[in-house]
């Protein structure tokens, strides 16, 4: 084993270790020992992926079987590594902002009495993340994705005793079981007709099989490479949280804010984007696939920012910017612009870990207080974190130079200039998320810092019940400790400075052979003809659509929340029916709650009366006791005592007896 794999085995490996210490041993340890366990193997992690990322700028590349779990016949289930450029960015991103997470929480979770086993999940979820990424074959891979769903529904239930908690967890759940379903399908698919999991094999593989049909259907031919695509994308609507399986995700936030921005961030959410990229020498032979792809993406990017406009929990605000980023990412992975849409995904990973992070250092500072309708004037109390905040949603809205604007303008160019159906409506769709995100990035940034204060400065005793850290015995708000704010900073840094690496990650060839873009779909090639360098970029943005809508968003926030905040609830009573439809998510839950649970419930009624106490228990349980009561019933009435009753009842069964035999007798005679 060469010293890079053994530098990967550590990358994985640590986190797993820090998970097992702190969650087995976590009591006998102690609440410091513990944080210091599972932020010291992120931090190992975090280092070795510095190290193998510039190994691989140097032109390394890992990739090979670490250990063989099964062999049958030619088939070899293994777990490996495959770690190029595209993986490489990923564990960096991942581990960096796993690491500031987990500073950050012991701010947060400092009075909380699952402190330990919060890190032992957040640690296991860094693993779990880690061995999706950084896999070499499906099988792995689906054990990564199964393991960070599994880790989310521990985490997003954290607090176990709230309802609300139990009922996102168990929620996130079931709707990832459902892409998931989706996704096994895919995978099945290619172990059935490549006869191999391994990437290397099912690539190389590819272009032999576009032409292959299969048969869905009767009478109707599907191409594989298109269900293929279509199913692996299903799992990826699932855990990206698409359209219309998007609905897990805002509930998510029940719990603790840490586990919103870690999931959220960097690593569950993005795990469906990083796949499809992966996929890109399957997902390049559909076009289908690919408007498909494309056409979800642009509905979550749009639709959900609009929802994002009428909410007032702080954090639901941020997780529905994040379905909508998302749906940027999906678009730019429909467009055939792979390097746009992990670009994104890493400038995404920081400024809305920033944003997710920064809404917890409210909440600590207004004593668990969520509602933005309690908040108000508190920049002069949270210097930092407002500062920090405003860094985080100037790259939320795409305003130059920040890290989103840099990302989100290249897929923007990307849509327009791709020639591929549902592109057209993509982009339109884009052009408006940008105005609307602008306008919901700062409607949270006004309606939290600026304006009055509408909140007791004399500070109410905290009113939350899940007793995580903080001033819990009221008070003015104040700054929260520095394990709370250097987290801020540091992912501030990036949200700055990240996007000034677009020559090299999109319209460079940074990726190389990592992502396959055929020669017909070269578009974000033919954009790199026009850039000019990150300054030219901004200058040219200066003059652009997407530009000048988030201005106009952000002055829109501005006017509503500042300049006239009494016409923000006219507006919000002006809209009616729409303003219902936004409120009420668009009636996904009420009709998942109607349809999908409320007739799994009906079934499950149906089945227990009908089969169980009906069926089973009625007919063949107490059916046939009763039958065999009324024939024992019948017979006691022979069992007398009278020898004569005895010697009636031999008479009357021979009389019986020869009965029937005469009968069979004179049957088998010939007529």
């Amino acid at each position: 084993m060469t010293g890079m794999m053994k530098l990967a085995l550590l990358v994985v490996l640590a986190p797993l270790a820090g998970s097992i210490v702190a969650g087995l041993f976590g009591r006998t340890i102690g609440r410091v020992a513990s944080h210091r366990v599972a932020i010291s193997s992120v931090a190992v992690a975090f280092v070795a992926s510095c190290i193998i990322f510039y190994d691989v700028l140097g032109g390394a590349r890992i990739e090979g079987s670490v250990y063989t779990w099964l062999t049958a016949g030619s088939l070899k289930l293994e777990i490996g590594f495959l770690i190029d450029r595209l993986t490489a960015l990923m564990m960096v991103v991942v581990t960096f902002v796993s690491l500031m997470v987990h500073i950050y929480t012991i701010g947060y979770m400092e009075d909380d009495p699952g402190y330990q086993r919060f890190f032992s999940y957040t640690a296991l979820f860094t693993f779990s993340m880690l061995m999706l990424v950084m896999a070499n074959n499906f099988l792995q891979l689906f054990f990564g994705w199964e393991a960070v769903g599994l880790v989310s529904y521990l985490l997003i239930g954290f607090w176990w005793k709230r309802p609300t908690a139990i009922y996102a967890n168990l929620k996130a759940f079931l709707v990832n079981r459902v892409g998931d379903f989706g996704f096994i399908l895919g995978v099945g698919l290619v172990l059935a007709y490549f006869g191999s999991l391994d990437y290397a094999t099912v690539f190389s593989q590819a272009p032999a099989m576009a032409g292959t049909t299969i048969q869905i259907l009767p009478g109707s031919q599907w191409a594989l490479i298109s269900v293929v695509c279509i199913c692996l994308f299903v799992g990826a609507m699932g855990k990206s949280a698409q359209f219309p399986l998007h609905v897990w995700l805002p509930d998510s936030m029940e719990g603790p804010t840490p586990i919103s921005a870690l999931i959220h961030a960097a690593t569950m959410v993005t795990a469906g984007i990083f796949m499809v990229a992966r996929m890109s020498p399957l997902f390049e032979l559909s076009e289908s696939a690919l408007s498909f792809v494309l056409v979800i993406g642009a509905i979550n990017a749009f639709f959900m920012a609009l929802v994002a406009l009428v909410q007032y929990d702080i954090k639901r605000v941020v997780a529905y910017s994040t379905l909508s980023q998302l749906g940027y990412m999906t678009m730019a992975l429909g467009a055939s612009a792979y390097s746009a849409g992990m670009f994104h995904l890493m400038t995404h990973a920081f400024f809305k870990g920033l944003l997710f992070l920064g809404a917890g250092s409210v909440i600590i500072a207004m004593h668990h207080e969520q509602d933005m309708r309690k908040m108000g004037g508190l920049r002069k109390y949270l210097p930092i974190t407002y500062i920090t905040m405003v860094i985080g949603g100037l790259a939320n809205a795409g305003l130059p130079p920040f890290a989103g604007f840099f990302s989100k303008d290249s897929i923007i160019e990307a849509l327009h200039a791709a020639q591929r159906p549902g592109a057209g409506f993509a982009y339109w769709l884009a052009l408006g998320g940008a105005f609307i995100g602008a306008i919901y990035t700062f409607r949270l940034i006004f309606y939290t810092f600026h304006g009055k204060e509408r909140f007791d400065v004399t500070g109410a005793t905290a009113h939350a019940d899940h007793g995580h850290g903080g001033d819990e015995h009221g008070g003015p708000p104040h700054e929260p400790p520095w394990v709370v704010t250097v987290p801020l900073v540091m992912l501030a840094i990036p949200s700055v400075l990240a996007g000034f690496y677009i020559g090299k990650i999109v319209y460079g060839d940074y990726f190389g052979s990592s992502i396959l873009v055929l020669d017909a779909h070269e578009w974000i090639a033919e954009l790199a003809h026009e850039f000019h360098g990150a300054w030219a970029m901004v200058l040219h943005g200066l003059t652009s659509a997407p530009f000048w809508l988030a201005v106009a968003g952000v002055g829109v926030a501005w006017y509503l929340h500042i300049a006239r905040p009494d016409l923000a609830g006219v507006v919000r009573d002006k809209g009616g029916i729409l303003t219902r439809i936004l409120e009420q998510k668009y009636g996904f839950d009420e009709f998942n709650d109607w349809f999908f649970a409320g007739g799994a419930r009906k079934v499950g009624t149906g089945l227990w009366k009908g089969g169980d106490v009906t069926l089973i228990d009625g007919l063949f349980v107490n059916g046939s006791a009763r039958l065999i009561g009324w024939f024992a019933r019948i017979v006691r009435r022979f069992q007398t005592g009278f020898i004569y009753n005895y010697a009636f009842t031999m008479f009357i069964g021979l009389l019986g007896l020869l009965s029937i035999w005469l009968w069979l007798w004179r049957g088998a005679l010939p007529q």
